[in-house]
């Protein structure tokens, strides 16, 4: 959680961390990890602080913050298991928030090995897939954050906001929708233009 004050300024770091995540991840992969490492050690950092410590949860943020995006941009091969594993855990939490309940922890335990383990077999492609959907998502988080979506970042009391990235606009039945069509956008990109040769399915004849 943070002050009230720096919903504004999260919600533009989060559209744009995935916009570039989604799009240009596979090239600009190392980045896109500095940008969710510095957003998950901010957060963090920042929940042992009670709402009335402004100034120490702020601070506690900056540098959690820095520490994450430094560990997962030297850390490369941790942070594609993580966005595997990531990965793994936001699909599975779709699929049984469709049916009106809520992943068991062995659920999202199995999920988010199968995803890391995927990642580190398939890396190339499980960077486009992941960076794909975990961008489309964080671009309907940063959207509804920024909108002042109560669900997004619901305030509480003490002038704080909390984020919750697995449920960011909760009871809307468009969200699955929209992410699962700007995923594919994203990975279509990434395979056809921005992620380069390598990113390719097919690599392109040479005339």
């Amino acid at each position: 959680m943070l002050p009230a004050a720096y919903q504004l300024p999260f919600a533009l770091l989060t559209i744009a961390g995935g916009v570039l995540s989604c799009f240009w991840g596979y090239r600009w992969f190392r980045t896109v990890l500095a940008i969710a490492g510095f957003l998950i050690g901010a957060l963090a950092a920042s929940s042992f602080f009670a709402a009335s410590e402004t100034t120490w949860m702020v601070g506690a943020a900056l540098v959690g913050g820095l520490l994450g995006a430094g560990i997962l941009f030297a850390a490369y091969f941790v942070g594609v298991a993580l966005f595997g594993a990531g990965l793994g855990v936001l699909v599975a939490n779709l699929a049984l928030s469709a049916t009106g309940r809520e992943p068991h922890v062995m659920v999202v335990v199995l999920a988010a090995v199968a995803g890391a383990v995927a990642s580190m077999y398939l890396q190339r492609y499980v960077i486009i897939v992941s960076t794909g959907f975990g961008g489309a998502w964080t671009i309907i988080g940063g959207v509804m954050a920024l909108l002042g979506n109560p669900g997004a970042i619901p305030a509480v009391p003490g002038g704080v906001w909390v984020p919750y990235p697995l449920d960011p606009a909760p009871g809307q039945g468009w969200v699955p929708f929209v992410w699962i069509g700007l995923g594919l956008a994203g990975v279509a990109v990434q395979l056809g233009w921005t992620g380069g040769e390598k990113g390719r399915v097919g690599k392109r004849k040479k005339k």
